[in-house]
């Protein structure tokens, strides 16, 4: 089978890395789930401060109202003791009381006091309206009121301490806090969760595919209660038998012709070798197409048994190959010979023969043979072929010093009548565009993997095949 070259081979550069659609689900639904719950985490803080001390001033100065009529109550019996009006009120430990009677404060404390309050908020009250405002008292946020009380010729403070709906707030904040960071959390469990579920049907779909891909024509869906599922389990199911069905009829059609031409070719082949042994009767002329034509039905006769062997190879009918134990290095170099290619250079790593391995002799024959075909038809130049032993895998890279193969051919070429692009880049050729073909075949019966690419120590191109290393 064809693949991509190893790390350091060809010029393609590094892939680029993507997440995939599980990932991006996850991440999408743990964004949106920090978005929104931060966006309500917000908007319920907000609106949750806003109604508590809305509501909390509300009380406070509602009880400053109760408590200032009690000490005006108090101090219409007894008018000369504000001191004792403002003792008989039953405060709260979070708040603080005042009363002012010709700039004497009665019931002074830290908090209440001449200096503590702002001046503008004393001025106003001592003017005669009642007011209320937050500010900071001894070093933390308290709300006062200020009621004047004309009945008793004074004034009234209370400051209430806002501390406890401080810590109030706080607690919230941090719980919604807390909500904003599970959230994604939980949102990217129920993401993942969501996508392995949709995404299922793609990834049976897709390893179904992908066996195909590999040859496995029956593999098909099983069918789904699910109606929209089902109905894409038959378009699949209908696709590969309809796939399946029209490579069987190209098969049998490839077959049959070529197994048809047999016949009439074995004639002319005979003819043809009449014809070339009385060429030395025949006219120039004569002789000259007398040698186009025995070329001509030679060409043709390998063309007609590679498409034969083919269709066998891909109707899964090849003849049976016995694997046998062979030294590698040896059973390369007696292939040689048996190729049309010349000035061959061989190179066998010392490694290679160190033991013997069990491989199908015929089928590395038949790779070997085809690539040192492949170059010299249409590389051009020396040809070097190498073997060497590498991570468990035997590697056979033969290199030619031709124009090299564009990127968009490296997979291509080794399709049936591949040949490349026509003009300059791997030249014309009289070949039948089947070698690498039956070479991608036969790499693919031996489990192993083939593939192009350009040298990088100068021009032409490498084909390399790696195959799987069975120790005898």
């Amino acid at each position: 089978m064809t693949g991509p070259p190893p790390e350091g081979g060809g010029d393609a550069g590094p892939p680029t890395r993507r997440w995939g659609l599980r990932i991006r689900v996850t991440i999408a639904f743990a964004l949106l789930g920090f978005v929104v719950v931060s966006m309500l985490a917000v908007t319920t803080y907000f609106l949750a401060r806003d109604y508590l001390v809305e509501q909390r001033e509300r009380s406070a100065a509602r009880q400053a109202f109760l408590n200032a009529r009690l000490v005006r109550d108090v101090l219409l019996v007894a008018p000369d003791d504000p001191a004792g009006a403002v003792a008989l009120l039953e405060l709260s430990p979070r708040s603080q009381a005042a009363f002012v009677r010709d700039g004497t404060w009665y019931g002074q404390s830290d908090v209440l006091g001449p200096e503590t309050l702002p001046a503008g908020f004393a001025t106003f009250v001592s003017e005669g309206q009642a007011a209320h405002q937050r500010i900071q008292l001894a070093g933390a946020k308290r709300y006062v009121v200020g009621l004047p009380i004309p009945a008793v010729d004074g004034i009234y403070y209370e400051a209430f301490s806002l501390s406890e709906l401080g810590d109030t707030l706080e607690a919230l904040r941090n719980v919604l806090l807390v909500g904003a960071v599970l959230a994604p959390l939980a949102a990217a469990v129920l993401g993942l969760w969501a996508s392995r579920l949709v995404l299922r049907p793609v990834g049976e779909v897709s390893t179904a595919a992908a066996r195909i891909a590999e040859g496995d024509l029956g593999t098909r869906l099983e069918p789904s209660p699910d109606p929209d599922l089902g109905r894409m389990s038959q378009s699949f199911n209908a696709m590969v038998d309809e796939l399946t069905e029209r490579m069987e009829r190209d098969r049998r059609f490839a077959g049959d012709v070529s197994h048809e031409l047999r016949s009439p070719l074995t004639t002319m082949s005979a003819a043809a070798s009449v014809l070339s042994g009385r060429s030395e009767e025949m006219s120039p002329r004569t002789r000259q197409a007398a040698t186009l034509v025995v070329e001509e039905i030679d060409r043709f006769q390998e063309l007609v048994e590679a498409l034969l062997e083919l269709s066998r190879m891909q109707a899964g009918s090849t003849d049976s190959v016995d694997a046998e134990p062979t030294q590698m290095g040896e059973l390369v170099l007696r292939s040689v010979p048996r190729s049309r290619a010349h000035d061959v250079a061989v190179r066998i790593a010392p490694d290679v023969d160190v033991g013997p391995v069990v491989v199908e002799r015929r089928r590395v024959e038949r790779i070997v043979v085809n690539l040192l075909d492949n170059a010299e038809e249409h590389g051009g130049g020396q040809i070097r072929l190498s073997v060497t032993r590498r991570d468990g895998m035997i590697r056979i890279t033969v290199e030619d010093e031709g124009p090299g193969i564009r990127s968009e051919d490296r997979e291509r070429i080794f399709e049936r009548f591949a040949r490349g692009a026509k003009s300059g880049s791997r030249g014309d050729s009289l070949g039948s565009g089947l070698g690498l073909a039956l070479v991608a075949e036969h790499v693919k019966l031996l489990h192993g993997r083939v593939w192009a690419e350009d040298r990088d120590d100068g021009p032409g191109a490498r084909f390399v095949v790696e195959i799987p290393e069975r120790p005898a």
